[in-house]
């Protein structure tokens, strides 16, 4: 079954899809709301979508296995974005995105349906790096999980996979300057392509393609992101989600695969690094064995919250 719901993000109205499952539960859980059966109450997971993406896509896709699988599930749009409030529209803040999944997480508390002891959190290339970094400080998601997860401040810092000319970001961090005058001189929102020639074949296929576009997806962005987003470290304190488990999820060939390895390595137990043989980064997104294959464990992962 699908709600669609709003709740409130730093005084911005979000736009999500609650997906509960059509059976009962089966397992009794712990005590309830006043008004709730004990039986009636479920676990929960928020769903954060990738950069540029909007609640319908791949975050929806996986929100509907899990919920098959008994969870209730949050999809939301993120602040500026998809039928979210904000201006300037397509604005990625980091900063917001972190506040968007703990604000997921209070609304979720109120719903007579959850068990606000039992909440998670599953982020999806740029929202795996936000959920990790949310549930760093937010101590009420009680296990999180990433698929291809991105640090995007890292990417725009180093480049993907590390190694990028020192000037290219003092370029960017000039650029965002020089955008935030003009705006301040009614110069109007300063944009630029989320998905440039800069980018790998597959990825420029899926975004250019139906199979990654979608009516309110944000083909561009404010320019004035670049500043916040570099600003931005995601893993910074990953420690701190200890001792409650961590799962990242990434494809053997996927070209960020390298960033959820170095995450892992720096996080504390209980965690976990797991592989789908032949995904990719942007497989892990919609193509059925793989995301099969993320399902079953997220399943089992999740489990531990019921």
């Amino acid at each position: 079954m699908k709600t669609h719901v709003t709740f409130l993000s730093s005084g911005l109205q979000l736009a999500g899809i609650l997906f509960l499952p059509e059976t009962p539960p089966t397992q009794r859980l712990p005590a309830a709301l006043p008004d709730t059966p004990a039986a009636q109450r479920r676990p929960a997971i928020v769903v954060g979508h990738p950069g540029s993406g909007v609640k319908e896509q791949s975050a929806s896709l996986y929100a509907e296995r899990l919920a098959d699988a008994g969870f209730a599930v949050l999809v939301y749009d993120a602040a500026y974005q998809g039928e979210s409030e904000g201006e300037p529209r397509g604005l990625e803040n980091p900063f917001q995105r972190a506040e968007d999944i703990k604000s997921a997480v209070s609304f979720l508390t109120t719903r007579h349906e959850i068990d606000a002891d039992r909440i998670g959190a599953l982020g999806i290339c740029a929202s795996g790096g936000y959920v990790a970094w949310a549930t760093q400080t937010d101590v009420r998601i009680k296990a999180v999980a990433t698929i291809s997860a991105s640090d995007l401040g890292a990417v725009m810092r180093d480049g993907l996979g590390g190694g990028q000319d020192p000037e290219v970001l003092r370029t960017m961090l000039a650029l965002s300057a020089a955008a935030r005058t003009a705006e301040a001189r009614g110069a109007g929102v300063q944009r630029q392509e989320w998905i440039t020639e800069a980018v790998d074949d597959e990825t420029r296929e899926y975004y250019r393609t139906p199979l990654g576009q979608h009516p309110r997806a944000g083909g561009t962005w404010p320019v004035r992101s670049l500043d916040q987003v570099i600003q931005s470290d995601m893993f910074a304190m990953i420690e701190l989600i200890a001792p409650r488990p961590l799962l990242m999820i990434i494809g053997s060939m996927a070209n960020t695969a390298y960033m959820s390895r170095n995450a892992i390595a720096r996080a504390a137990e209980p965690k976990e690094l797991f592989v789908v043989d032949g995904g990719t980064h942007i497989s892990m997104y919609h193509q059925n064995d793989h995301v099969t294959q993320a399902v079953a464990k997220l399943t089992t992962f999740f489990g531990q919250l019921a």
